[in-house]
This record gives C-alpha cells, structure tokens and sequence, in this order.
C-alpha cells in the first residue's frame, strides 16, 4: 500500500492588526492543506511583535500542533510576494506522514571549555541518517549560530541546516522566537526532519568571481598576509587594473573574497566558494583583514557583488536544481534583510525567481540578520544570500 503523500500550504496577511492578520492567515492555509497539521512555520513582522504570545498560543490551538516555528523578522515572504518593512504574517503548513518530526530549543551554554549548545532531543539518533535535514531559526545576540553549524559538520557530516537569523530588532532582548505555545527571547529553535520528505537546499550567495584564483602562502586567523607569494594587496591591486570600470566601482564600494570549499575539485563555478567581506586594508603590510578564518593553502578568488549577479546567480542554481529532476511541493525562503528593494530595483525579486522556476507552490519565509544554508556540502552562516529550502516527497523524486 502506498504511504500517503506530504501536503504544504502557506498564507500570507499584511492586515494591520493582528487578530485579523492571524485568522486570515490561519483560514487560508488550512483551507489549502485540508489535513492534519505536523509542522508549522510562523515569520512575524515587528508590527505585531507586541502581540506575539497570542499569535503562538491562537496558532498551536488552532492548528492543532506544538509542532510550531518562528520568529520576528523585519521583512517578511509570504505568496510569492515581499513584504517589506509593512505588517506581516506569513504563516506555512506541512501534513508530513511518515516522516519523524523533532522541535528543539537550543542555548549556549558557557563552560569553562568555551561554551557549549544543550537543548537537543533525547529522541535524536546518534548517527543522523545522511537524507535527514534540519531547517533553524536563531536569535543573533544570544546564540552562536556558527558554533551550532561547526557541530553539525563534525557530527553529522553532509546532514544539511537550513533557515536565518531572526532580524526584527536590532537591539538584544529584543527578538522573539516561537516553539509551540512559548515565546522564546533566547537560543535557536530547530526542527529535526527525516522520513517521508526531502529537503534540497540552494544558496545563492550574489557574488561572482573576478580575476584568477589564489593560493594562500601567509596566513593568520582572519588576516591574508600572502597569495601566491606575494602581498594580498599587490595582487588586488594587479586584478583591478584589469577590470573594466563597472567592476572597478563594485570594488571600491564592497570587495568579497570567496574560498573554494571542497581544495580537491578540479572545476570551480560560483557556488564552490564560500563568499566573505574584505573587512580592512593594512596598506603597510598588503595585508587584508576578511570577515573569516584563513589558512596557508588554501584557494581563494576574489568576488563582486550586484543586481545582475545576484539575479543571474538565483535563476541559474534554481534551474540546475530543476534540471537534475527536483520537483518541490514546497519552499522555504530565509533572504537577507539587503536583498529586497535594497538590491534589486524590482521588488519580489527572490519570491518572483523561485516562482517562476519551480511554480506557484507553497512559499513562506523572511528576511534574516544573516543565512545559514549548505555550501560543498558543508553548512555556514552567510551574508547578502538567498537560503532556500526545497520540500518535496522521496517517493516524487
């Protein structure tokens, strides 16, 4: 007999108050799963931050599950829509038979060793199974989203975290996560998903490559002293006489360098790399300061970021992925709060690109204080990038 088959759904309201955005919300998504609900995810505007306790109390009684996600977010996805800096509720629904589904509330907890992440399930398997997943949501001032990561790829290797930042303050203690009924001002809710569901992930990181790859020869902790040889700074300075003056103003108004992820790949393309800022200049030394660790050995290649590549950069890894034969029922969009309108001269831009790739399925998501999506198949906590979760039934693949 066939196991019955995941079902998605997904509503969002922009109504001003929050009782009227949450049962709108709330009728829309039901009426479009029409079963039980195992999995919920809610992505909440500031300007219903106040009300937020209601919101996770009214959603797990109405939904019928403490299966529920979320948190505050200062733009939200919803509908194939942006919906940026106005009142939002983006809510997303998921009947998962057959699929083991484990909500977690991790903190960091210091120790005299440095610190450590305590919340997980008693329930997890010791060794997760490689076509598991985990999509998180974590609060920027109290958790160390990049410790959590670290972990999964020691422990769990090529098991992938999906999700961002919450981004609706800026302030500590200012943020909210949901895990059920609880309204949480701390750590990182993370769901634990295996069985009947697969989740594929793209991470469009916007960047493209100028010039030609480096290896680093001088190294130390977040500073490249070397490459190839010779000082960092001569030979960017080398690359940006070369360029055409386009890519001359990307330069001076943010530089990125990309590390290649995987050292033992011959054919490098956009996302083998893992992309950081150019922090800092020591005009001194020719040394530069980058927004990563580093070591000698390894390659680096120097990245722009702007609409163009950005835009191309999303279309091409959601055709790829459409290529080799996914088909999504779902997804979950986590963006950067700089993306948007702040990129992009028309707005809907990442919910527009996955729509017209994958189809007008079931999106929800939000726009994240910073990304955390696979790359290689190692996961990282990125900036400036489209984080996306692609559901779809292993039975469908």
């Amino acid at each position: 007999m066939q196991q019955p088959q995941p079902k998605f759904a997904a509503a969002l309201s922009v109504h001003d108050t929050t009782e009227e955005a949450l049962a709108e919300a709330v009728r829309q998504a039901l009426d479009q799963l029409a079963a039980p609900v195992d999995l919920a995810f809610v992505f909440v505007s500031p300007h219903h931050a106040q009300h937020i306790e209601t919101v996770a109390k009214e959603l797990t009684r109405l939904l019928g599950t403490n299966n529920l996600l979320g948190c505050t977010a200062e733009s939200i996805v919803g509908e194939g829509r942006e919906a940026e800096d106005t009142p939002a509720i983006s809510l997303w629904l998921a009947h998962l038979p057959g699929t083991t589904i484990l909500p977690m509330h991790l903190e960091f907890q210091r120790t005299p060793d440095g610190g450590s992440i305590v919340g997980w399930s008693d329930e997890l398997p010791a060794q997760w199974p490689a076509d598991a997943a985990t999509i998180a949501l974590s609060e920027p001032f109290s958790f160390p989203a990049d410790l959590l990561l670290e972990r999964v790829n020691e422990d769990q290797q090529g098991v992938p975290v999906i999700g961002g930042i919450a981004s609706g303050s800026y302030q500590p203690g200012e943020n909210r996560l949901i895990l059920g009924d609880k309204v949480l001002e701390s750590g990182c809710v993370l769901v634990y998903l295996h069985g009947n569901v697969r989740v594929r992930t793209i991470v469009s990181q916007g960047c493209r490559p100028i010039g030609d790859p480096f290896v680093i020869t001088k190294a130390e902790r977040n500073v490249i002293e070397e490459l190839g040889g010779h000082p960092a700074l001569k030979q960017l300075e080398a690359i940006y006489k070369t360029l055409p003056v386009t890519d001359q103003q990307l330069v001076s108004r943010g530089l990125h360098i990309g590390r290649v992820v995987d050292e033992y790949q011959s054919d490098r393309s956009q996302g083998d790399f893992i992309v950081r800022n150019v922090v800092g200049i020591e005009r001194e030394t020719g040394s530069l300061m980058i927004g990563d660790y580093v070591k000698p050995g390894q390659t680096v290649q120097f990245h722009v970021r702007d609409e163009f590549s950005a835009s191309a950069e999303l279309k091409q890894l959601s055709a790829e992925m459409k290529k080799s034969g996914s088909s999504p029922k779902s997804v979950l969009t986590f963006t950067c709060n700089g993306r948007g309108t702040r990129l992009f001269s028309e707005p809907h831009h990442d919910a527009n690109c996955l729509s017209s790739a994958f189809g007008k399925i079931p999106n929800a998501g939000f726009f994240a204080a910073g990304e955390i999506g696979p790359v290689g198949g190692k996961n990282f906590l990125h900036g400036f990038t489209a984080s996306v979760a692609l559901l779809e039934p292993i039975e469908e693949s």
